[in-house]
């Protein structure tokens, strides 16, 4: 078993009920990089990002954005 972090990003647009879209305008982020963000597909993570992304959702705590999972190998 190993480890991978998780930016939680579908979760957050979901309980905000805002789309990729609205939240790529929200935040000047690329639509493509938040699809592959909320899709886990992304390998590298962008603090800048992150951080846009706490502003918009207007979140003080980093693990409400990003998580740490088990995986199966």
């Amino acid at each position: 078993m190993g480890k991978r972090v998780e930016v939680k990003l579908k979760q957050l647009m979901n309980e905000r009920e805002l789309s990729l879209r609205e939240l790529s305008r929200l935040t000047d982020i690329r639509h493509a990089a938040l699809s592959e963000l909320s899709t886990h597909k992304r390998q590298n993570i962008n603090f800048h990002h992150i951080e846009k992304i706490a502003e918009t959702f207007d979140i003080d705590d980093i693990r409400e954005i990003i998580d740490i999972v088990e995986v199966r190998e």
